[in-house]
């Protein structure tokens, strides 16, 4: 397996006028057992629990040069069983997760095209889901500055569907994928001070309408364009450290309707740097209104939302909730269990922005629930890390109307234990003849 990325290798020292360059392999194996009793959504009570294993496999070969970076991770996701034994068909996700390439015009000024991930700041907007088997990743040409202490990145996408696939894609760009944007840009400005940062996003979404048919959702040749402006800030003070940000949105959304929305948070990480930490902080999404002709209903987008609303997904993970928004207040303990280990007990309260109407049009309580996490976290070794956590949903009556489940069970809960392997399977420098 590894023969074809020595020969890549030796090729590309050999054909450049690099006086460097490094080649590693590396992989990325993590299997994932989980119970799901109430899992993004309260379970009815006839609805049994499922159970299941997901395995993400990644290959990855980076090729690092003084004028030029390519970087390749290929990957399967699968779930264990899905194949049989002898197969001849494969429904695993086996796909090119990152594939680009940059050019270096100065140490600080690079262009970057093709596959790649976008990661920013706290990930709220853009994030690289790695919690997700498959991930997240985007096609795009980003231009990069690196300075020491300033950075700035412009990133731009033209999305486009295989419908009608060349060579007969003569006319038209109409774009059918939905969930995805059709084309997108980004500016992204960070600036370090010595204990502070602040970062500010701008980010163009152009999503293909979309319309309605007898329930069913399609994409329409109409594009509308939404605009996310907004910031994220750092500040130490010894062991405390402050992290907030907030966005506002306009423009208009997939359906054509005027936006107007926003949100906020913050929090406070008390002795940071000590092996056992607490922090407390609070996100405020705007939710829809049904009094207003303006979609209010923040969006954040292509972030990495499993990290911010409970790890039980309940928020914003493809998941909708009746566009009522979200107001979390957190607070999260990191304990020191052993010379190797932590663990992690986090606790949300959430509460819905904007009112929740019944069906009998009576106003229902803001109030949707309590969740609880708890994970434990061992480093078995260099690049071994065990991971085996439990959650619990305490869910009140409107977080059942917005999820439109009825006869729930009690117990909304979550088990599951993961095991990470991320090995450097080979690595090499070599520097030119002079």
């Amino acid at each position: 397996m590894k023969k074809p990325f020595y020969v890549i290798f030796y090729l590309l020292v050999l054909a450049g006028p690099a006086s460097w360059a490094q080649f590693t392999l590396s992989a990325d194996v993590r299997p994932r057992a989980e119970f799901r009793n109430g899992f993004k959504k309260p379970l009815s009570k006839d609805v049994d629990a499922a159970f299941f294993v997901e395995q993400r496999s990644r290959l990855n070969a980076e090729y690092v040069s003084e004028k030029f970076d390519v970087y390749i991770s290929l990957q399967d996701v699968r779930i264990w069983g899905a194949a049989t034994q002898v197969y001849k068909a494969d429904p695993a996700l086996t796909n090119v997760y990152a594939a680009w390439a940059s050019y270096k015009f100065t140490p600080v000024h690079k262009l970057v095209v093709g596959r790649m991930e976008l990661d920013y700041d706290n990930v709220r907007i853009l994030g690289n889901l790695d919690w997700a088997a498959q991930g997240r990743s985007h096609d795009l040409l980003k231009y990069e500055y690196q300075g020491t202490t300033t950075k700035l990145h412009a990133g731009a996408a033209f999305n486009q569907d295989f419908s009608t696939p060349e060579p007969t894609k003569f006319a038209s760009t109409y774009y059918s994928v939905l969930n995805n944007y059709k084309t997108m840009q980004y500016v992204w400005f960070h600036k370090d001070w010595s204990n502070s940062g602040l970062s500010v996003l701008f980010l163009n979404n152009g999503a293909s309408a979309t319309r309605s048919v007898n329930g069913m959702a399609y994409a329409d040749s109409t594009i509308y364009f939404s605009q996310t402006i907004g910031a994220y800030g750092t500040k130490t003070l010894g062991d405390i450290a402050l992290e907030y940000d907030g966005y506002y949105q306009m423009g208009k959304n997939p359906a054509g309707a005027q936006l107007a929305a926003w949100m906020i948070g913050a929090n406070v990480t008390i002795m940071k740097s000590k092996p056992n930490n607490i922090n407390v902080g609070f996100d405020y999404l705007s939710g829809d209104k049904s009094d207003t002709n303006k979609d209010e209903a923040f969006n954040p987008l292509y972030g990495t939302h499993h990290k911010f609303y409970g790890w039980m997904d309940y928020f914003y993970v493809g998941n909708p909730h009746k566009n009522r928004g979200l107001v979390d207040v957190f607070l999260k303990a990191k304990l020191k269990a052993g010379p190797r280990s932590s663990v992690l007990v986090h606790g949300h309260e959430f509460f819905s922005q904007s009112p929740i109407v019944g069906n009998d049009n009576t106003k229902l309580s803001s109030t949707l629930g309590t969740e609880v996490d708890i994970v434990w976290v061992a480093n078995l070794a260099p690049g071994v890390v065990f991971n085996l956590g439990y959650s619990q949903m305490f869910a009140s009556g409107s977080l059942e109307f917005i999820k439109d489940v009825s006869n729930a069970k009690s117990n909304a809960s979550w088990a599951w234990a993961m095991i990470s392997f991320k090995p450097t399977l080979f690595t090499t420098k070599q520097e030119s003849p002079k």
